[in-house]
């Protein structure tokens, strides 16, 4: 066992040996070759952004995040900032989702139990989990403009939020 493998796969490995930190294979999201392989194995859309969230989530510690499209019901979305305050969280990152082209593919809204902004390295994580969630969805796109029935309809809930309890009884 090396000084950095602690036996759990779902924490970012740090590089190993000598030489130029740019140059190493890191791994931002310690769930992000199982994220890729549902990414291109056609995973349902609201499956992979879960995954996506729940790896950010796990990563970072203490916060919350939710995916959503620019279909996604604004009230809906609303709604559930508003929850987020009245359980006493704080925004900790709200950002857009782009492609390439600077298409807005959907957004990326994170809480937190605590007032805070994102450390440089939760940034890049934040990064990274942004770029998987954009090529997930340019590649939903892509199938449900081909009329690919295999993935079409699957658009994703703002499910990660709802799942809270609507009163505290």
């Amino acid at each position: 066992m090396n000084e950095y493998d602690f036996g759990s796969r779902d924490r970012a490995q740090k590089p190993q040996g000598h030489g130029n930190f740019d140059e190493k294979i890191q791994y931002l999201l310690g769930a992000e070759e199982q994220l890729l392989q549902s990414i291109s194995a056609r995973a349902p859309l609201p499956e992979v952004l879960n995954g996506i969230c729940s790896a950010l989530d796990r990563q970072i510690g203490n916060v919350v995040s939710l995916i959503s499209l620019p279909t996604d019901d604004a009230s809906e979305l609303a709604e559930i900032a508003m929850n987020a305050t009245l359980f006493g969280l704080h925004t900790f990152c709200s950002t857009g989702v782009v492609a390439e082209n600077d298409e807005l593919l959907g957004s990326l809204e994170m809480y937190c139990c605590v007032p805070r902004s994102p450390s440089a390295s939760e940034v890049r994580l934040i990064e990274r989990a942004k770029c998987l969630t954009a090529i997930a969805i340019k590649l939903n796109k892509e199938a449900d403009d081909q009329g690919n029935c295999g993935m079409s309809g699957n658009r994703p809930a703002p499910g990660r939020v709802r799942e809270w309890p609507v009163s505290t009884n």
